[in-house]
């Protein structure tokens, strides 16, 4: 049973960071450069765009405690560790 949980959050996931959301929302490594734009100007001190992705999954933990059987919860967590892995690659290139 594990395994078709894991692959049903997997799934979700995919579908959220690699569907036609984009065309609603823009791509999520464009977003999170907007985001860390606004947090620099906001706390004067700089942001990465996978600083953004670590620190949304961090909302999603302290949410994740509140109720920890949501779903969703994990779907976005596997989603921003997707996205932020990909600006990574792209901040450090």
């Amino acid at each position: 049973m594990s395994e078709e949980h894991r692959r049903a959050v997997l799934l979700e996931a995919e579908e959220a960071v690699c569907s036609d959301r984009n065309a609603d929302y823009g791509d999520p490594e464009d977003n999170f450069n907007d985001i860390a734009e606004l947090w620099e100007a906001y706390k004067k001190v700089p942001f990465t765009r996978a600083d953004v992705a670590l620190m949304m999954t961090l909302v999603k933990i302290a949410r994740a405690r509140i109720s920890p059987e949501l779903k969703d919860h994990w779907v976005d967590l596997a989603g921003y560790a997707a996205c932020g892995y990909g600006a990574a690659v792209a901040d450090e290139g």
